[in-house]
């Protein structure tokens, strides 16, 4: 197959690592994968190693009509199997170049949101709904989020459910001594009880409720500390939030990581306080391929990966005296080690990147073939 992958930008996001693991591991198998991106933002490009070409459309404005036929121009001389689009500004770009281009390769849409923040986005979704009505495909994440947008009238052709997955033997349990090193490189000491966040720190993912609750747990006497992997927008807020409750020592943002398997082997239990943007998150899946429960707010895919009281714990959107309580749970350094055992374990057996690419690859297959039986479909007089 020869596949195209078009995303808005490379920004650090979810939806641009899950189309990455895509277009390498498909590649891997042999498979011949191109990508685009739309915004000149190239912050994960070095990732992208199994694309046999990258281009960037460099569009200036929302609707950059010369960076469209840029576009129609690379899929007319590619001549793609399929091309993929991710969430619905690049599907807005994939559809309109694909009628520019005139070479009827099928489209698929992976999505990956269940939020639209503002009366902007609510709006937008109006005239993009359309287009994703046209897609041949249109991939959740969830089932949680299918349901979701079926009730906002948001569907495909044909509408199917593949949930992310990590590769096990990238995020596989690492030896106890390496941990416990770079404990002490951060100045952790051995009794300590590391809450982690991993996520670019921005408002939705709501790191101000970890602070709170690191706050009352040190209060009950819990020897708890904060380790935030990543950095963004909300790191000013949130030392100046840890700094008023007198928590500050106790608190360490690590800033933007290439690699964050070693961070996150330090961390104990890792947390997701956000409000609505986690459609299914990859971070916790990792955490859990690395055997450690997740405390995460019930929002999204959530209670798909996690069984409240097996792989980790669930609690209601920003209640943080629930939150608290389940952390101060899992102080306990056996419960501790029952639940991450149970995610590790489920991991291995429902959320792996092969399971994930499988399906994938299945899919894109089915596409081709359709296609290649449309194309070889007998024509009228005269047409072209």
């Amino acid at each position: 197959m020869k596949l195209l992958f078009l995303t808005g930008s490379l920004v650090h996001g979810g939806a641009e690592r899950h189309t990455i693991t895509l277009a390498n591991g498909l590649a891997a198998r042999g498979h011949e994968c191109h990508a685009a991106y739309i915004k000149d933002d190239p912050s994960q490009l070095e990732r992208l190693r199994g694309a046999a070409s990258v281009r960037c459309l460099h569009a200036g404005r929302y609707l950059d009509l010369a960076a469209l036929r840029r576009l129609a121009e690379h899929i007319r001389r590619l001549r793609p199997s399929t091309v993929v689009a991710v969430n619905a500004y690049a599907l807005l770009y994939a559809a309109l170049a694909l009628r520019i281009s005139g070479t009827g390769a099928p489209l698929a849409v992976t999505y990956h949101t269940t939020l639209l923040r503002n009366l902007k986005e609510r709006l937008q979704m109006l005239y993009y709904r359309p287009f994703f009505w046209r897609a041949e495909r249109l991939i959740f994440v969830c089932e949680a989020q299918r349901r979701f947008w079926a009730r906002r009238l948001v569907r495909g052709r044909v509408t199917e459910v593949i949930h992310n997955g990590v590769d096990l033997q990238h995020w596989r349990p690492q030896p106890a001594e390496d941990g416990a090193r770079l404990r002490r490189v951060l100045g952790i000491g051995d009794g300590d009880y590391v809450l982690g966040m991993s996520a670019v720190l921005r408002a939705e993912k709501n790191p101000l409720q970890l602070v709170e609750a690191l706050a009352e747990l040190r209060r009950r006497g819990v020897p708890a500390r904060a380790l935030f992997i990543g950095d963004g927008p909300m790191r000013p807020a949130l030392e100046a939030r840890a700094r008023a409750l007198g928590v500050a020592p106790h608190v360490t943002v690590t800033g933007l990581q290439q690699d964050v398997r070693p961070l996150l082997g330090v961390c104990d239990v890792l947390t997701l306080c956000s409000t609505a943007v986690e459609t299914f998150s990859l971070a916790a899946l990792e955490a859990m391929a690395l055997a450690r429960p997740v405390v995460h707010s019930d929002v999204g895919g959530a209670a798909e990966m996690i069984r409240d009281g097996e792989q980790g714990f669930l609690f209601p959107v920003n209640d943080t005296a629930a939150l608290v309580e389940r952390l101060q749970a899992l102080a306990d350094p056996a419960l501790r080690s029952r639940l991450g055992g149970k995610a590790c374990a489920t991991v291995a057996a429902r959320f792996s990147e092969q399971a994930m690419l499988d399906k994938y690859e299945t899919l894109f297959k089915e596409l081709t073939k359709a296609r290649t039986r449309n194309d070889n479909l007998p024509r009228p007089a005269g047409a072209h």
